[in-house]
């Protein structure tokens, strides 16, 4: 069973940064984070959950455009952990911040038509993210 724990949520200033870890683990023998989609995803209060970066085992990645230009997300191989680099944090960026992934292969073509809107096998707890002055 794939485990996924988010960490590095907090309070920030608008105009601030944060990096959000996504730890797994659980894979089966022989597996690592590399074959799997792993995305980023948030919830606000009151509204729908929104995919805002994710990437393909096939090392394709898609932001949403409210967080392109701003947001980074990257994978450590080693230490099958996902990352997603958070700059010039607004106000509307506050919510819950989920990691998930998926096995499903895309192909780099498709990956990029679909974004993150692919079904993800397992999901992170979340962390919370606030950006307030």
């Amino acid at each position: 069973q794939v485990e996924l724990v988010e960490s590095g949520g907090g309070l920030v200033q608008p105009g601030g940064s944060l990096r959000l870890s996504c730890a797994a683990s659980g894979f089966a023998s022989g597996f690592t984070l590399d074959y799997y989609n792993i995305g980023w995803y948030r919830q606000a209060p009151g509204k729908e959950r929104e995919g805002i970066s994710c990437t393909s085992s096939t090392q394709t990645t898609n932001y949403a455009d409210s967080v392109k230009g701003r947001f980074t997300i990257s994978r450590d191989s080693a230490k099958n952990t996902v990352y997603l680099q958070m700059n010039n944090l607004k106000p509307e960026d506050t919510a819950i911040y989920y990691c998930a992934v998926s096995d499903t292969y895309y192909s780099s073509t498709y990956f990029a038509k679909i974004g993150c809107t692919y079904e993800n096998d397992y999901w992170g707890q979340g962390t919370q993210v606030t950006v307030s002055s």
